[in-house]
């Protein structure tokens, strides 16, 4: 087991024993200080049916926050690229939850989904996380993925952006909060999003493929954004993480080159092994 980070200013990936958290070290790519964090706890799974008397009706939406928005804008495209579209949402309910796309380029070779509307309320975080009430989530997709209005009639398409929608909403439908390591299963038992893929789950997670100074947005007053992840998971990676841990499975999604980049036939970095093959 093992403490996975990057040093925020080069992006250099670091693994060290669970013994070094809070230690403080130098870089060896670029001489920054870098502090090791703490392990990622193994936190709650999100059962969907276990919260439905949690769930409430919906309430009428507060007006668009233009200066929040642009603040959200401005914030993706001065860490990840310009937005050459944004998927607005025609219907909402809890929160009006619009999803950024920042092309690909250079620098990232493939689409960046970024949501913005779920920080329009604040979440019902346990006592002592409210600095954890605001968030956005973000996920990205292969250049080739199909990504028109209709391509999205096929569910084999429209499955990532369902997710980020369904993850976004969650935590105001059901009057609950989605922090790190938070995982939720698509059912009970856990089915496929679509045809096309064994994922069934999904956990949130650090941004992968971003730099540390993208995670989290500082807004007047006393709010701050953070911007996490949503993975998808195979039903064995969900069960590594409630069986081993966090740490467990951020350690094999590092042997696996992981992240919230998404291929729907990645290999399962939990599966069982038969005979030693």
């Amino acid at each position: 087991m093992a403490i996975i980070f990057r040093c925020e200013k080069c992006d250099a990936r670091y693994r060290v024993e669970l013994d070094k958290a809070g230690c403080r070290a130098t870089c060896r790519r670029c001489g920054h200080d870098i502090v090791v964090p703490e392990p990622m706890p193994r936190d709650q799974v999100l059962d969907l049916p276990a919260l439905q008397d949690r769930r409430h009706p919906s309430t009428p939406l507060p007006p668009v926050d233009v200066a929040h928005l642009h603040a959200i804008s401005e914030h993706i495209e001065q860490h990840l690229g310009p937005i050459d579209y944004i998927f607005h949402e025609l219907v909402s309910e809890y929160v009006h939850i619009d999803i950024h796309r920042i092309p690909p380029q250079k620098n990232r070779p493939y689409y960046t989904l970024v949501t913005s509307g779920m920080s329009e309320r604040p979440m019902t975080v346990p006592n002592g996380a409210e600095s954890l009430r605001f968030t956005e989530l973000m996920l990205c997709l292969p250049p080739s993925w199909p990504l028109t209005m209709e391509d999205f009639k096929d569910e084999r398409n429209y499955w990532p952006i369902r997710l980020l929608k369904v993850m976004a909403r969650l935590p105001h439908e059901f009057r609950t909060w989605l922090g790190l390591s938070h995982s939720v299963p698509n059912g009970d038992p856990p089915g496929p999003y679509a045809p096309n893929t064994r994922f069934c789950c999904a956990v949130v997670v650090p941004p992968l493929t971003t730099t540390d100074s993208f995670r989290t947005l500082n807004l007047d007053g006393d709010q701050t954004i953070h911007f996490y992840a949503v993975l998808p998971l195979y039903l064995e990676e969900l069960e590594c993480k409630l069986k081993e841990g966090m740490n467990v499975l951020i350690d094999r999604f590092d042997s696996h080159r992981v992240t919230e980049l998404i291929n729907p036939r990645r290999k399962n970095s939990c599966r069982k092994k038969w005979f030693g093959l």
